[in-house]
Parts: C-alpha cells; structure tokens; sequence
C-alpha cells in the first residue's frame, strides 16, 4: 500500500543526507517520509559489473529505476540482451534486471 504524504517536504541534493561511492559511480541520497531520493553519477567509462556488481552481490540490478539523464548519455543493457542508449533530456523507466554503463 502507498504511504500518504501528510505534510509538505523539501529537500535539496546539493546537501544530501548520504553519498555512496561505487567505483566510478557515485550516489547522492535524500531521504524524506519514506520515499529516497537519489542522484547516480556514472564517470566515463563506469560499468556495472565494475562498480555495482561486486556491492550487489547480483549479476544485474534486481531494483525498477524512473530517472532522467541530466546530461552526456548512459546505455543499458537488461538481462533479456534488449539494450538502449539514454541521452540529455531523457526520462527512462526500467524493469528490475538491467546493467548501465557510463557514456
């Protein structure tokens, strides 16, 4: 069941509540009345298997992502083969089971 938001919330991700680092992808956190917020930053040459894989303990991200692509490009890649490049401007929704890799 969804959880009712009862009051008004803000928060900026320039001053985060968490910062994760994966290799070369790092992850900001915002946290509010139970939904987090995140902003994932993928360097040049950031994989999954490289950065995530060995955190995740899993061949592929078992967790759904609805995200925009701020800037550059980021292809990914499911466990299906099926893959997709996402650029600047791009909002994505993807299943659990994908890879990303930095543009």
């Amino acid at each position: 069941m969804a959880k009712i938001v009862m009051h008004m919330q803000k928060k900026n991700l320039n001053t985060h509540d968490k910062v994760e680092v994966y290799g070369l992808i790092k992850k900001e956190n915002v946290y509010l009345d139970g939904v987090e917020v995140h902003r994932v930053t993928f360097e040049k040459e950031a994989k999954w298997s490289k950065g995530l894989k060995p955190y995740a303990a899993t061949e592929s991200c078992l967790l759904p992502h609805v995200a925009y692509v701020q800037s550059d490009r980021l292809k990914v890649v499911m466990d299906d083969g099926s893959e997709e490049e996402f650029c600047s401007g791009d909002i994505m929704m993807l299943p659990s089971r994908s890879r990303c890799m930095g543009g």
